[in-house]
This record gives structure tokens, sequence and C-alpha cells, in this order.
């Protein structure tokens, strides 16, 4: 045979193994328990997967099944289903991913990423310390602020991952992050502490992802620097000050800053119409130090080496999984 007709073998195997397939279950395992009554509205994975399929099954904590909406508006998805586990830690995922039970896993922000097939979002998830009412003293609070190292954190904790930050909005969204401080500064910490009773400067750091526990134990660790005695509670405790992620849920910045407020506890801001206004609006969220921005960190998924298509995830983590398929699905 010819060397011109190997060529265009070539070119027709190589063709046949990328054409898309119908047919398949896609299956996804995720940490969110998912655990309401009725399924979820909105968030990622957990809507209408982009209005292309329909959910047809739903085990509270556990289990989501949706289905290929044959009337979709783009025209119907490769895949015949999603089939969602619910409530995997990120270790369990990882094994399953390596044995083919889960076709697409979420990783942390900390796992080596080369040599691997990832999606991965813009920074849509602010990592930060929210203070509980006890905790009253903004001096402390302060305190703690100044004391966190950020930046060994985020180079060795989370290999790089995200961005360093001092403010709710990312930089993509608001454009104004780099004007929140994020340096420490462990002299002006202990300042501060220095003028606080003794009794007031211990207190207890807690967190609900098993993932960030080692970040809650180097910000007890950063904080000891800084004369504080922080310790890091046990699981479901009530502590003094708590480790946690919120969502970025909208590209318009005064929206995506209001249900960061609601997911932090904290009052909704006046509506912003100028950038300027917004600015003012989130420093004002952050005066007293009641909360403390660390990190923005985006969603990494793996996915297996027989999904095709994608990526599968938009910029703001929202799955989109219509124009995926599986090789070796059906033609």
């Amino acid at each position: 045979m010819s060397s011109r007709w190997l060529a265009v073998l070539s070119i027709a195997v190589a063709c046949a193994a990328t054409r898309p397939h119908y047919g398949g279950t896609l299956k996804v395992q995720v940490r969110d328990a998912g655990e309401t009554a009725d399924p979820p509205q909105k968030g990622p994975g957990m809507a209408d997967l982009g209005g292309a399929f329909n959910i047809t099954h739903w085990e509270a904590g556990r289990r989501a099944v949706y289905s290929a909406d044959e009337n979709a508006a783009g025209g119907r998805p490769y895949l015949d289903s999603v089939e969602i586990e619910m409530a995997r830690p990120l270790r369990e995922q990882s094994i399953d991913f390596k044995v083919g039970r889960a076709d697409v896993i979420e990783l942390a922000a900390n796992e080596p990423l080369a040599g691997r097939r990832v999606w991965s979002s813009s920074p849509v998830r602010v990592m930060a310390l929210a203070f509980g009412p006890r905790v009253d003293d903004a001096r402390l609070r302060e305190a703690l602020a100044l004391a966190v190292d950020r930046a060994a954190i985020h180079n060795v904790l989370l290999q790089r991952q995200g961005e360093i930050s001092g403010a709710l909005l990312p930089q993509w969204l608001s454009g104004y992050a780099f004007l929140f401080a994020t340096s420490a500064d462990v002299d002006k910490a202990r300042q501060l502490v220095a003028g606080l009773p003794a009794a007031a400067r211990s207190l207890t750091i807690g967190f609900t992802d098993p993932a960030v526990r080692p970040i809650a134990e180097r910000i007890a660790l950063n904080a000891r620097y800084a004369g504080l005695a922080l310790t890091v509670a046990a699981p479901g405790s009530n502590a003094d000050v708590r480790l946690v992620q919120v969502r970025v849920e909208s590209s318009d910045p005064w929206r995506a800053l209001a249900g960061i407020a609601t997911g932090l506890g904290l009052p909704e801001p006046p509506r912003a119409e100028s950038p300027d206004a917004l600015y003012a609006a989130e420093r004002s969220l952050l005066d007293g130090f009641r909360v403390i921005p660390l990190f923005h960190l985006p969603d990494i998924m793996g996915a297996a080496t027989r999904v095709r298509g994608g990526p599968g995830i938009t910029h703001l983590g929202e799955w989109r999984f219509e124009n995926l398929w599986l090789e070796g699905g059906r033609p």
C-alpha cells in the first residue's frame, strides 16, 4: 500500500476515533451532599445541566440521574444520561476514578495537575475566615488577619492554584481586588495581641471540608507566632472562627457580592451602580475584620480519557455536558 493511501487511512481512523457518538452514561462524583428533599434548582451540576438534560431520579444526599432531553433547544445531547454520586470524599473519588468507576471527579486545589486531563473554571470560590459572635474584639480579629501567611499557604498547600486575595470579589470580576491588603505583618499582630487580656488570646478554628484541614493547621501555626493560641477544633464543633468557602454565583459584580455576603452571614450591601460604589460597599463589608478573605480558588475537575469533547464546565463552574460523548459509546 502506498504511503499516500496509508496517510489517508490514518486520517480516516483518527476521524472515526474522535467523531461524537450518541449513547452512554457519564458517571460523575461530587463532595456536595445535596440533602434537600427535592432536587436543587440551581448550582454547579445540580440543575438542568444547561437545559439539555432532565432529572429523572433523585436520592437526597446520595444519587441523582439526569436523562438527555430529546427536545433540547441546542439539539439532543450525545450522552444518554448523567449519573451523579454525592457525598463522596475526594480520596474515594480518586480511587473510583483510577479503577474506572467514575468518569468525572472533583480535584482538590493542592493536587498535582501535571499529566492529567482537567477542566478548570475561573477563580469562583472565596476561601475566608469567618468569626462567630463570641469573638467581639476587633483587635483580635485584625491580629489574626495580619498573622496569616497567605503566600506560604498558596505556594505549598494550594500548589499555587487560584489567587491570593484580601477581597471578597475576585480580580477578574471586580478589577480592584488588588487594592485589598494581603501581606502578613506579624510584628503589628503581636502589638495588637499584647493589648488583649490573656483569656481573649485563645480561640478555636473549625472547618467543614476535611480537604482544608492542612490549611487550618497552618493558620493555627501562623497565629501562634503572633501570640494567639489558635486550636483546630473537632469537626462539627462550634468553633470561634471557621475556614469556609463561598461561591461566586453571578457574573454581575453587585449580585455576586450580595450572594457572597449572604453566604458569609454579612449584611446585604447597598446597590452599587459604579465601580467606585461597588468598591466602597465591599470595603464596608470588610471593616472590622468580621470576615477575612484569603484566596480565590477555581473549580477543578478531572475527566477520564474516554470522555471526549468539552471542557465540561464554564468559567463560573457551571456544568455543560451536552457536547460531551464517551469513546466506545454506541455509534
